[in-house]
């Protein structure tokens, strides 16, 4: 059985930086597509940004230049380092996979951990 779960997310001033952690387990960690998505209070969920299983990776707008998105597939291990961060950045940060796609296809998700809290303050 799949599972995925997030840690590193904490309270964090304004300029200051953060590093998110997923640990994937219970099957082979490569080749699969993997995202990090968000949730704002009173927003709905949105991408923050993904890599597919050929490692090219997307970013939101709103974080480009900020943050990036790697993996260690050895550690089965996503991440995301997150630069001056803002507080507009303040959500509930959610990992996702989802399976292999053909080269230019998106990626669908279909496990989704529980989440870690960032704050950033102003």
């Amino acid at each position: 059985q799949v599972h995925v779960m997030e840690s590193g997310g904490g309270l964090v001033q304004a300029g200051g930086s953060l590093r998110l952690s997923c640990l994937a387990s219970g099957y082979p960690y490569t080749a699969f597509c993997h995202g990090w998505f968000r949730q704002r209070p009173g927003k709905e969920p949105e991408g923050v940004a993904h890599i597919d299983n050929y490692g090219s990776a997307m970013y939101a707008n709103s974080v480009k230049g900020r943050f990036t998105i790697d993996k260690d597939h050895a550690k089965n291990t996503l991440y995301l380092q997150m630069n001056d961060l803002k507080p507009e950045d303040s959500a509930l940060y959610y990992c996702a996979e989802g399976p292999p796609v053909a080269l230019g296809r998106p990626c669908q998700f279909g496990t989704w951990g529980h989440g870690t809290q960032v704050n950033v303050s102003s």
